[in-house]
């Protein structure tokens, strides 16, 4: 597994723009200067016809290094009203045959431009998309690919996207059922525990159906806001206002509302829920870890680590309930190795702290599939998570600068 991004003036100098600027400096990104041309955009969930004026940057192509049967895209963005961007995979594939651009997302912090959305197209033979991840057919591998960000404005008007961040994660993960521990690391050696807010999803269930009505359907989102507000971002107060007052913890609900995929009808999106984080000004990827020791080592460097796992009901023992896709928060290891989490999952936000235990956490978040207690097929991220952090945060060194994994 690999992660790469664009990310500086350097790197977005190395693509080929049309109708970009990039801004001088780290993080500042690309604008739309002239626009490269005009076009209408049909929302099918608004039901609206606007016209857009648009730019786009294409990335270099990239090769990974081995082939990968799974790419993630993500991006950091800000989005003034009457903008949004689009993001767009072409991939390489063994016998040298590219995919052609297909569809990662369209996406826009706000909704009242747009309703963002996945579009999950097919690639055949070579793949598909399903939602925000491209999985390649069977016996088919991606040996380089490469990025587009076309960024929209309202026709006739000055304001524009601002595009730091574009990269993606590409992996051949095997199909594994189960994994080995892993031997505990720097954060348990320290006993490290990160003062990360507690939210519970479940306090919210039955709140704005429109936005897949909280509860069960909050995990990502309620995660996401708990690291974006350990590093000290807020929603602004015209967003706490637009939230039912008689509603606990109302930026819980500003998030699911800000990470909403209307064409999967949910806020488990990953890349939407790191743009959600990145729409604060912080710094957000989606990626694939390879173990614990990974996540230790951002732990112990002050990052919490927003893991996706799934599992049955008694297998993370102290979680007594069954998810086909769970988020939560890893914020410390205790001494002897087990992982400290912050889990969404939770009656009220004073019981959202958990300890579990370091094997059954790791087992159920790096595993592909699993035959569930009923006989069907259960299905893993292997080994998925977010990391979010402020700009002037550094990531630590990866274990294996040839395949970094951030």
């Amino acid at each position: 597994m690999e992660f790469h991004a664009w990310t500086t003036p350097g790197d977005f100098a190395s693509g080929s723009g049309d109708g970009v600027f990039s801004l001088p400096g780290p993080r500042h990104g690309i604008v739309i200067t002239r626009p490269a041309g005009t076009t209408t955009y049909h929302d099918p969930y608004l039901d609206t016809d606007r016209t857009y004026d648009y730019s786009t940057w294409t990335s270099p192509m990239h090769a990974p290094g081995f082939g990968a049967t799974e790419v993630v895209a993500s991006w950091n963005a800000q989005t003034p009203v009457g903008t949004w961007l689009k993001v767009e995979l072409n991939a390489t594939m063994e016998d040298g045959a590219r995919t052609g651009w297909l569809d990662m997302g369209h996406w826009a912090s706000g909704d009242t431009d747009i309703y963002r959305t996945s579009v999950s197209p097919v690639a055949a033979p070579y793949g598909r998309v399903d939602t925000d991840t491209f999985h390649t057919c069977a016996g088919r591998q991606v040996y380089a690919y490469q990025l587009r960000a076309t960024l929209y404005r309202a026709g006739g008007t000055g304001s524009s996207p601002r595009l730091w961040r574009l990269g993606a994660f590409a992996s051949a993960v095997p199909h594994r059922s189960s994994v080995s521990a892993s031997e505990p690391g720097p954060a348990s050696m320290a006993g490290i525990e990160l003062r990360v807010p507690t939210y519970s999803q479940q306090i919210h269930a039955g709140q704005y159906p429109q936005w897949a009505g909280g509860g069960e359907a909050w995990c990502s989102p309620t995660s996401t806001q708990m690291v974006v507000e350990y590093w000290g971002a807020h929603p602004s107060e015209a967003q706490f206002a637009e939230v039912d007052p008689g509603y606990a913890d109302p930026s819980v609900a500003i998030a699911a509302r800000g990470t909403y995929d209307y064409a999967y009808r949910g806020t488990g999106n990953w890349p939407f829920n790191t743009g959600y984080a990145a729409s604060y000004g912080l710094d957000a990827q989606v990626v694939q870890l390879r173990s614990l020791d990974d996540v230790e080592r951002l732990v112990a460097a002050g990052i919490p680590v927003i893991t996706s796992q799934a599992f049955d009901r008694g297998e993370v023992t102290g979680a007594e309930y069954r998810t086909d896709g769970h988020l939560w928060v890893v914020v410390g290891f205790t001494t002897t190795g087990d992982v400290i989490v912050n889990d969404p999952a939770s009656p009220s936000g004073a019981r959202v702290r958990h300890v579990y235990h370091r094997h059954q956490v790791e087992n159920v978040w790096l595993r592909t599939s699993w035959t569930r207690t009923d006989g069907s097929t259960g299905h893993g991220s292997g080994g998925v998570a977010y990391l979010v952090k402020p700009p002037f945060k550094r990531l630590p060194p990866v274990a294996d600068p040839a395949n970094p994994t951030w």
